[in-house]
């Protein structure tokens, strides 16, 4: 029998980073999400953080994992794509965040094959972020 989905939502989206309060900087600073918790697992030697736009129990968040031991940067792999954050003004954001460092993958303009005007920028450890503008 098919559950009744109705009620079901997108919680998180979970991702491993390198070097926790460098990323939190990251999406909090440069994308303006809000740091909603923060909680050390030391049993586990790892500590979870979640960043959004809203309140977790109405908004999808980001979960930022840290794993205590890991010396050396994840390996991506070929199966994750990107995150996607709507912005109203996409060339002032990336002209802002180019003057902070951040790496600008794709300069923002119109999708090929389309009518978006979109941008990709990379967190401290890699991950594709698709900006796209939407006013």
């Amino acid at each position: 029998m098919t559950p009744d989905t109705e009620k079901f939502r997108l919680l998180h989206t979970m991702i491993r980073v390198l070097d926790l309060d460098k990323s939190i900087d990251f999406y909090c600073r440069h994308l303006g999400m809000k740091l909603m918790r923060r909680t050390d697992f030391p049993g586990g030697e790892f500590t979870l953080a979640f960043v959004g736009y809203g309140d977790e129990t109405t908004h999808a968040v980001v979960e930022l994992t840290h794993n205590w031991g890991q010396s050396e940067p994840y390996e991506i792999g070929d199966g994750f794509g990107h995150l996607a954050i709507a912005v109203p003004d996409i060339y002032g954001a990336c002209d802002g965040m180019r003057d902070e460092g951040v790496t600008i993958s794709r300069e923002p303009g119109p999708m090929q094959h389309g009518t978006s005007v979109i941008a990709f920028i990379e967190d401290p450890d890699g991950y594709k972020i698709e900006l796209v503008e939407k006013s």
